[in-house]
């Protein structure tokens, strides 16, 4: 097996500080600079920032936050987790993205999704009925431009472009560029038609039910004539001392933002048996190094994924808790994947 790539995801969620009290969100974006400085120390591989425009989040420019944690590292690879595409431009979206390449000097990476949250289309003026058109209109636009070549582009949702060069450029004459997909066959099979790596957000259920997507990919590359690059995934987690630790630290956080944002969805609200069966059976990753390191590991021999990324973040986890969640991932969780899946 290729050596796995291993990441964190946040959506810059705001904690409480160690007295329960919520912190600033000034004070919640540098937290994750925080967290991702200490993830490059540990030797992770790399850190996704999302976007959000919602209360329970501070971070609405992931470019901007990668920008400050790129002069602050010196190894980590540095992406959006994801980058609603459909609700922006992607001619500023290559240039905000190059732009942390330059800084970084050249560990950018943008992950391209359509939004599982819907607030930025009207809070940019787009129209939800266009959300299928918009995302197939811009990632088409957006392909061209990872050439680094003047483009000509014609759409139905944003002006033309006629041999228009798009600064700054790349050192290494490529942005590295990933779509985000959540569990729709025919996102798989635009991603390998675009012939660009595929990033699966396993959020809920046995990760197993994901196989089919990825030999999907494969076989979509396959009859396009693409490159059906290695796989990544991310799922939520948390990691503490112990597995009753993490459990303790995480639930009640976790439960509020799920049920509100269930609420918005049309979800029951979720009940303790439904939490500890996802986290024995499903796709939480949730309690010591050695309990977490041995689900991750399961995940990776089953499904043949290149990357796994864990989503640390999900509620008001407290500060404390969730930088001893990254240390913990870093020197303890990940050394133990490696050794088990080299045995």
């Amino acid at each position: 097996m290729s050596e796995i790539l291993f990441g964190l995801d946040t959506f810059g969620d705001v904690p409480e500080d160690d007295s329960g009290r919520p912190i600033s969100y000034a004070a919640a974006i540098r937290q994750v600079v925080e967290e991702a400085v200490l993830a490059d120390d540990l030797g992770v591989e790399a850190i996704a920032i999302g976007e959000h425009h919602r209360p329970e989040y501070s971070v609405s420019t992931p470019e901007t936050v990668l920008a400050g944690i790129a002069t602050r590292t010196s190894r980590i690879r540095l992406g959006s987790g994801v980058t609603v595409l459909s609700s922006d431009d992607p001619v500023r979206v290559f240039q905000r993205f190059a732009t942390v390449d330059a800084l970084s000097h050249g560990r950018a990476e943008v992950i391209l999704g359509r939004g599982s949250f819907t607030e930025s289309f009207p809070l940019f003026g787009y129209d939800l009925a266009d959300y299928d058109a918009l995302f197939e209109e811009k990632l088409d636009l957006f392909v061209k431009l990872l050439d680094e070549q003047p483009v000509t582009w014609s759409g139905t949702l944003r002006a033309p472009l006629r041999d228009a060069d798009v600064f700054p450029k790349t050192e290494s004459g490529r942005l590295a560029t990933w779509v985000g997909v959540g569990g729709s066959p025919q996102s798989v099979v635009r991603t390998a038609r675009h012939g660009l790596p595929l990033m699966l957000a396993i959020i809920g259920g046995p990760p197993t039910r994901f196989a089919p997507y990825l030999d999907l990919y494969r076989r979509a590359a396959d009859q396009f004539g693409t490159t059906a690059h290695p796989v990544g995934m991310h799922s939520p987690g948390f990691i503490a001392d112990t597995d009753e630790e993490a459990k303790e630290v995480f639930w009640p956080h976790y439960r509020v933002i799920r049920d509100r944002i269930g609420a918005l969805r049309g979800w029951p609200p979720i009940r303790r048996a439904e939490f500890d069966a996802d986290i024995e059976h499903g796709s939480l990753y949730i309690g010591s190094p050695e309990t977490v390191a041995r689900k991750i590991a399961r995940t990776i021999d089953a499904l043949g994924v290149g990357r796994f990324d864990l989503i640390y973040t999900a509620g008001a986890q407290p500060v404390s808790a969730r930088l001893r969640a990254v240390e913990l991932y870093g020197a303890k969780v990940i050394p133990m994947v490696r050794d088990i899946l080299a045995g």
